[in-house]
């Protein structure tokens, strides 16, 4: 019985192993691909990895990044927004700049004052204090003046009747009071001439270097709004409300480096592509000014033509990867620029990594 089992069992696993040999031989079908991949449109073309930018003058985006330090304190735009030149973008807190351009324009305001009353004198009841006091001083000398010579009469009518002493006590209260009217004289001739011209000059100094250090102080003040250098759309905002900004940009957490605050760039109909042509390859490329170019979205079966810009004349080392196997980082290569012409139905971004065939020599 035993031996009958153990023969049942064997071929079973004989069958099980015929039939599993005839299912797994089976060929199957393959699979239809997602979509075809790109090809060489041209008869002679030249292969380069394109990378989608802003069709900026420059050729690239716009990073915007403040001239000062501070925490946001408004943020006006959002990611996709378009904008126009001038058009504020985000603020920064600018509390301490604004109560010292404050300060700067009240010290200047108070200069001001200063060079007006400079400018104002003599003050009319300063003049009349002074005119008082010369004419006080002339009564002074008249009565000194006729006390001396009533003196002086008595004296030489009779020598007795008034002593040496006093003849001359009273010749000096007459020179006393001549010279206090030459005092209050000239005194009034300094209160009727005003402000010193050099006096004044120099508080106008004062005002000028008041007001310009006001003026510098305010138009810092306006660096605290960063606006939008020229007309486009906003890419990407990496700030928020709170954050800390600096001239280097705004901390990444997940990259842990600094990045721009806004980056600005160009609306999805303007847009352009930076190729990266091999060096070997340079010497296939045509005269480039009216040739064809064909742009391949990765993943996709869309296609573009592309219109040529220019060239960046500089052979530069490759930094763009594309994950490729067979990509060397060694390599150099040369920057070409095209615009994309804009096809219904064509969805482009910034930054994305397309393939390029240029016509060919």
């Amino acid at each position: 019985m035993k031996h009958k089992l153990l023969f049942v069992l064997a071929f079973a696993g004989f069958l099980a192993g015929i039939a599993a040999a005839w299912v797994y031989g089976i060929q199957q079908p393959p699979q239809p691909p997602v979509f075809d991949p790109a090809s060489n449109p041209y008869a002679h073309g030249v292969y380069a990895t394109g990378i989608v930018e802003s069709d900026q003058a420059a050729g690239s985006n716009i990073n915007v990044y403040p001239d000062v330090s501070g925490a946001v304190t408004r943020v006006f735009v959002h990611d996709g927004d378009r904008v126009s030149r001038g058009q504020p973008l985000l603020t920064i807190d600018d509390a301490v700049q604004a109560a010292t351009a404050a300060q700067l324009v009240a010290q200047a305001d108070a200069a001001q004052s200063l060079l007006d009353e400079l400018r104002a004198q003599p003050r009319p009841e300063t003049l009349n204090v002074a005119s008082a006091q010369v004419v006080a001083a002339n009564a002074s000398l008249k009565m000194a003046q006729d006390q001396f010579d009533k003196q002086k009469h008595a004296y030489e009518i009779d020598p007795k009747a008034v002593s040496r002493d006093t003849l001359d006590n009273a010749a000096n209260g007459v020179a006393v009071a001549r010279a206090n009217l030459d005092v209050v004289t000239r005194q009034y001739t300094l209160t009727r001439a005003g402000a010193w011209s050099f006096d004044v000059r120099n508080q106008e100094r004062q005002v000028e270097a008041l007001r310009k250090a006001a003026e510098a102080a305010t138009a810092q003040l306006g660096r605290y709004t960063l606006r939008a250098p020229a007309d486009g759309m906003v890419l990407s905002v990496n700030t928020a409300l709170g954050a800390y900004l600096s001239p280097q940009g705004v901390y990444d957490t997940y990259a842990q480096g600094s990045a721009p605050p806004l980056v600005l760039g160009t609306p999805s109909d303007q847009l352009a592509v930076r190729c990266y042509v091999d060096e070997i390859l340079i010497s296939h490329l045509p005269d480039l000014r009216g040739t064809k170019a064909t742009m391949f979205i990765r993943g996709t079966a869309v296609q573009a033509e592309l219109q040529f810009m220019r060239v960046q004349p500089y052979v530069t080392p490759k930094i763009q990867l594309t994950d490729q196997r067979t990509e060397r980082v060694d390599v150099r290569v040369l920057p070409v620029l095209f615009r994309v012409v804009p096809q219904p139905g064509t969805r482009l971004y910034p930054g994305q990594i397309v393939d390029v065939y240029i016509a060919a020599k």
